[in-house]
């Protein structure tokens, strides 16, 4: 039988939000449905870098802010 991780508490653009404690920054965007393209995302106010989403583990309390550009002209 596998032992389930504990839910943790972050905050997604000021918004409190449950994940599972196991859960990377790529889950994180994927289960928002925001889409890879076109965001910027910091976490607790660095600027991480797509290539590093999949291995940002999320702890507890940490603060996501999640940043879509809009073309325009």
């Amino acid at each position: 039988m596998e032992a389930q991780t504990p839910a943790i508490t972050i905050f997604v653009n000021g918004e409190p939000t449950r994940v599972a404690g196991d859960c990377t920054l790529a889950r994180l965007i994927a289960s928002l449905d925001v889409g890879q393209r076109r965001i910027a995302v910091e976490l607790n106010e660095d600027v991480v870098p797509r290539s590093e989403h999949a291995s940002r583990q999320l702890r507890d309390h940490d603060r996501i802010e999640i940043i879509r550009a809009i073309g325009g002209g």
